[in-house]
């Protein structure tokens, strides 16, 4: 298993690969709503690989001013026939380490209700004075200083 820091289009579509087939079909999730405005170029990707295969992925984006040093970690997806392997936790990982090699300070999630424990295993607390901007979910807001 190899993850990779996307940074060709290619490698994009395979993280859209994965969040559609793990997502969308399971909670009836439209394309717009799957693929959001914060997706595109400004968004970094992160891509497990099983050989050639894309199995999972998360994306992260800095939130608001970028000197403020925060940066949101979202759509963190494994396939089903994957999990159990902690590549979601990998993915994070990464992601945090980007994250903090550009200067961020602080990481947010939006977490669905239900899976919140495997943010609390990475680190991440509760922040009740969040506001998850999700529609398809409930969420709660977390956090984790980097």
């Amino acid at each position: 298993m190899k993850i990779i820091r996307v940074s060709k289009e290619s490698e994009r579509a395979g993280a859209y690969y994965v969040r559609i087939r793990a997502m969308m079909r399971k909670h009836q999730i439209p394309l717009d709503a799957e693929i959001d405005a914060h997706d595109g170029e400004n968004c970094h990707y992160l891509l497990a690989l099983d050989d050639i295969y894309p199995v999972a992925t998360c994306r992260w984006f800095v939130v608001g001013d970028a000197a403020d040093g925060v940066a949101e970690i979202g759509r963190v997806v494994v396939l089903p026939e994957y999990r159990g392997q902690h590549l979601g936790q990998a993915v994070v990982a990464e992601a945090e380490k980007w994250m903090r090699e550009a200067g961020c300070s602080k990481a947010i999630v939006s977490s669905r209700v239900g899976v919140e424990d495997f943010y609390k295993k990475l680190g991440y607390r509760f922040n009740e004075n969040g506001k998850p901007h999700h529609d398809t979910f409930q969420c709660v807001y977390m956090e984790k200083a980097l």
